[in-house]
């Protein structure tokens, strides 16, 4: 089982095509200056990757009632369950 979450050119809103890994089952925190992204890596990064692919995991008849989930703008994300 994969101990990180690792993110690879992530580029949704102000982030700038980042990669970092950040370690599973630990409490971290983002901090940066009011407008470096902080949000954009945790909720529209991260949040909706794992709420898309949670999503994608009903049943079709689950999904018709959920609108289309748009993946982020990241290349890659390994280590979400």
């Amino acid at each position: 089982m994969n101990d990180k979450i690792i993110i690879k050119g992530a580029r949704e809103h102000n982030l700038k095509n980042i990669s970092l890994e950040l370690p599973r089952n630990q409490l971290i925190t983002i901090t940066g200056l009011s407008g470096s992204g902080k949000s954009s890596l945790a909720f529209d990064t991260i949040f909706a990757e794992g709420q898309r692919r949670y999503v994608e995991s009903l049943s079709a008849y689950a999904r018709q009632f959920l609108g289309q989930m748009e993946k982020p703008d990241v290349d890659e994300i390994e280590g979400l369950s």
